[in-house]
């Protein structure tokens, strides 16, 4: 697993489009929001500014990227070939997706820590990390799932904007509005109960214990996601 992972991360330093997906736009686009936190907060709380940090960089930078490489294995008959080898097909898949993975939390973790020396830390640090790692493996799963429809490469471009820009606008649309109305509907959305968590954790006044129920409609869209990948995933080239 580990040397499938040291290969796919020399893949990425290689790849400039893969590269630019995956460090430069969210770094870019998070450095904005940094930037412009005194208008952001004219509208919404800091925890919001948080929240669109973070699914920026797991959505561009995971889901997109996860998806991208995936599909471009596929193509090339490399997973197929890796199957033949004493790897196991989760240590396939663990190893392909570690680097973006670490890369990614490395990046949030970053990110974070910047915002909150520029503009005050959060409420509970330890919430905050839970709500990272929580939409980090919702993003993972629905990035196999989306793999599973996505013929190649260039296809990826087109099936991963749904998801993607679905969890921008519900983490926007949360962050902004709250979940005083449509809280349910909310919570469902993929993205939402993570976006509220963030919110929680950022600016406090919430317990714990109510923010930590928040988890559940999160790992239900990973146990979905985790559903659809086992029913559409291929390993050979799709036709």
């Amino acid at each position: 697993m580990f040397s499938i992972a040291r290969g796919e991360l020399v893949q990425i330093f290689r790849n400039r489009l893969v590269l630019l997906t995956t460090l430069v736009l969210p770094v870019a686009f998070s450095a904005m929001f940094i930037y412009l936190r005194e208008t952001f907060e004219k509208v919404a709380s800091l925890g919001y500014i948080a929240a669109l940090v973070l699914f920026f960089v797991v959505a561009i930078g995971l889901y997109t990227t996860a998806v991208t490489t995936l599909a471009s294995r596929r193509q090339n008959l490399f997973l197929k070939r890796l199957r033949s080898t004493a790897v196991s097909d989760r240590g396939i898949l663990s190893g392909l997706l570690l680097p973006i993975t670490v890369i990614t939390v490395v990046q949030v973790a970053v990110i974070l820590i910047v915002l909150a020396s520029a503009a005050g830390a959060p409420s509970n640090a330890l919430l905050l990390v839970v709500a990272v790692l929580a939409a980090v493996l919702m993003m993972l799963g629905l990035a196999l799932a989306t793999a599973g429809v996505t013929n190649s490469p260039e296809h990826a471009q087109v099936t991963t904007l749904p998801v993607t820009i679905g969890v921008l606008g519900v983490a926007g649309w949360v962050g902004i509005s709250g979940t005083e109305k449509l809280a349910v509907l909310k919570r469902m959305l993929p993205g939402g109960s993570a976006t509220e968590l963030v919110l929680n954790a950022w600016n406090g006044g919430v317990r714990v214990s109510d923010s930590l129920t928040l988890l559940g409609p999160t790992l239900a869209w990973v146990v979905v996601a985790g559903v659809l990948a086992r029913r559409f995933f291929r390993w050979e080239p799709r036709r």
